[in-house]
């Protein structure tokens, strides 16, 4: 007997309600939204117990979401080959420090960032329903580092797709670029935007939103716009709270607000949270939500984690799609203000359902470096300005918070060298399969931040093969 389908509905509330697979292969709703399941299916017990291993968990926390539409069998390869191709068995681990405080360490996939966690398994579902599907998709993505590598990593050579990685010009480390444009494969392209993340992120939305391209060009996402992505973070939420017990706070640095919304929906899911500290960098439009009720988009500002200058979290609409009880016209209302004005003030009836549970902090720079220099003297670890960023929110706020917290080391140090190496002396390494990585030859194009510009190269780039 087939399993019923979960049936996923946009944010915005006008696109017809689809199946796992067609949100994973679509992206983006037509609406403009982004999908969520129709309704958060229960952790059961046995989900939550971590005793045979992270794949084990993987295979039981997801399947819910993608069951009716996947084959079990095809999916359980999947997962097991997804995480197969990390450093350690039980793909993440954990580092005690002190205070009750512990790092969740992300980064030991491919590309060395947590990014890796729910992209290595999407690459694989990807090439798994477009095989059954006879069908060749165009991804295209906008990255603010990690992203970018870890989706080229793995659709690299798939036969089903092409992937286009927008970065912003100058904006990403040396190591992240380099993940990205010396990958020698057939199917892989790299953009360098004359702008930010948001800029980016802009003309993402921007090509979804025109139809005729998006049909033409077969377009597809991999950002954390896409649920997939989302779904497989909830399964590291559910070890580490099985690791470090009930009541764990989880402090997340944040960009695009992905990483973190894993986290709710495995407390939608029944899973025991203390609450969710949201650590940002001097771009601060979270701290501030979290502190008021308000969005306001400020200048993205560089900074020594680039991966989280950004001003306009895509993911944080699926927290207020619950904050304002699953109303899509109220949120399509908010998000097109928003966006119109730059500023936008939650209800403050909608606002109080954050129930105490959400925080917002935020370290500049210097508060950086001082972070990633204190570890390193305390406890011999060296970690990247992300994490540092993190770490920092959580010493500063730990009296805030009874029990266990758990903050999310989300890149390995080498992937910043330079910041690393400022703040204490040392310059991490990279391990020994990228030890080659400057001297391989770059390939990427400097392109504009004008949509008809990008959309120009990218139908050159792929016209041969869809159509």
């Amino acid at each position: 007997m087939t399993e019923q389908s979960l049936p996923y509905v946009s944010t915005r509330g006008s696109s017809p309600e689809l199946a796992f697979t067609d949100t994973m292969l679509g992206g983006l709703a037509p609406d403009g939204g982004l999908y969520v399941p129709a309704h958060w299916p229960a952790l059961a017990p046995s989900m939550q117990s971590a005793d045979d291993g992270y794949v084990a968990l993987a295979r039981s926390v997801m399947w819910p979401f993608v069951a009716g539409t996947l084959d079990r069998v095809a999916f359980d390869h999947a997962v097991a080959d997804a995480y197969a191709t990390f450093d350690i068995d039980d793909v993440v681990s954990f580092v005690e420090l002190d205070d009750d405080i512990h790092l969740v360490e992300l980064f030991h996939g491919p590309t060395l960032a947590f990014k890796d966690v729910a992209l290595q398994l999407l690459g694989r579902l990807f090439d798994l329903e477009l095989t059954r599907r006879s069908e060749r998709v165009t991804i295209v993505g906008a990255t603010s580092g990690d992203t970018g590598s870890a989706a080229i990593e793995a659709c690299r050579d798939r036969d089903t797709v092409d992937i286009v990685i927008l970065h912003p010009a100058g904006r990403v480390s040396e190591v992240q670029r380099r993940q990205m444009t010396t990958v020698d494969a057939a199917n892989v392209h790299n953009i360098a935007v004359e702008g930010t993340f948001d800029d980016c992120q802009d003309l993402l939305k921007a090509m979804f939103a025109d139809v005729a391209f998006r049909d033409r060009v077969r377009l597809s996402a991999v950002n954390s716009i896409n649920w997939a992505r989302v779904m497989a973070q909830i399964v590291y939420y559910v070890w580490t709270a099985h690791h470090l017990g009930p009541r764990t706070t989880f402090t997340v640095p944040t960009g695009n607000f992905g990483n973190v919304f894993a986290g709710e929906a495995a407390r939608r899911m029944g899973l025991d949270v203390g609450g969710f500290l949201v650590a940002s960098n001097r771009n601060d439009i979270l701290t501030r939500f979290f502190r008021g009720g308000a969005l306001e988009i400020a200048a993205v500002q560089p900074s020594l984690s680039p991966s989280m200058d950004i001003q306009v979290s895509s993911n944080l609409e699926r927290l207020l799609f619950e904050l304002y009880d699953r109303d899509g016209a109220a949120v399509a209302a908010l998000m097109g203000g928003f966006r119109s004005n730059g500023r936008a003030a939650v209800d403050p009836h909608c606002f109080a359902r954050l129930g105490g549970q959400w925080h917002g902090e935020r370290l500049d720079d210097t508060d950086t470096l001082a972070v990633i220099a204190d570890t390193h003297r305390r406890h011999g670890l060296l970690i990247d300005p992300h994490t540092a960023v993190a770490l920092g929110a959580a010493r500063r706020r730990r009296d805030d918070f009874d029990g266990p917290l758990a903050v999310l080391a989300t890149a390995h140090p080498a992937k910043f060298p330079d910041a690393v190496e400022q703040a204490t002396g040392v310059r991490p390494a990279l391990p020994e399969r990228l030890a080659d990585l400057f001297e391989r030859p770059e390939s990427f194009v400097v392109l504009p931040a004008d949509l008809g510009t990008l959309q120009a190269h990218v139908e050159s780039l792929v016209a041969p093969r869809v159509g």
